[in-house]
């Protein structure tokens, strides 16, 4: 067995139900359609990782999808909020004997193998690695050891998180990997023509 983890939490790619944000800008079908390119943009990124792979679905799990069953392990998210789902998925890698556990957002463009890859490598040395994104969140957040409060009392989804959840570490070694752009509204695809192009096949 591998001593890594990397996490994927996912949501089921169903009309009106994912970048709910995008979609009153550009409408439902084209925001499922971004939404279904980020999610194999994800899985063709982390699928070489020297790594094991787990997959957590926010409604139910998928046998025949992206995500190959024999690559990837399939969980349910559970708990009532984003931190609470977190919380549990890690706890459930740390129950499991992984050593270094990595949690990736999917949907991210400019997701890279190098940025998981290179968060792995600095658990050798830090207590925990965080991936910033644009909007005050993170795109990734990799740990050795279970700290819960990082996943409580956190207003998810603004642009407090990362400040928040720093302070909750600032007794901890922290490493920063670079700033990455996750793709919630509008603004956050505007100069993206590929990203666009979904939006024009639409019209």
């Amino acid at each position: 067995m591998n001593k890594n983890l990397i996490i994927v939490f996912t949501r089921n790619p169903e009309l009106g139900k994912v970048k709910t944000r995008l979609a009153k800008t550009i409408g439902d079908e084209a925001a499922l359609n971004i939404y279904k390119f980020l999610l194999e943009h994800t899985e063709k990124t982390i699928r070489n990782i020297n790594s094991d792979k787990a997959i957590y679905y926010s409604v139910q799990l998928r046998a025949d999808d992206i995500w190959d069953s024999s690559i990837y392990q399939k969980y349910q998210q559970e708990g009532e909020d984003l931190g609470i789902r977190m919380l549990n998925a890690f706890k459930n890698g740390f129950e499991d004997n992984y050593e270094k556990i990595v949690i990736v957002g999917s949907d991210l463009f400019d997701l890279e193998a190098k940025y998981i890859e290179k968060a792995l490598n600095k658990l050798d040395n830090y207590n925990v690695v965080i991936g910033p994104a644009e909007d005050g969140g993170y795109y990734l957040l990799g740990m050795k050891n279970l700290y819960p409060e990082v996943f409580k009392n956190k207003a998810w989804g603004t642009e407090t998180v990362r400040k928040d959840t720093l302070e909750d570490l600032k007794s901890e070694s922290v490493f920063l990997l670079d700033e990455l752009n996750d793709i919630d509204t509008y603004d956050d695809i505007k100069h993206n023509q590929t990203l666009k192009s979904f939006i024009l096949q639409n019209d």
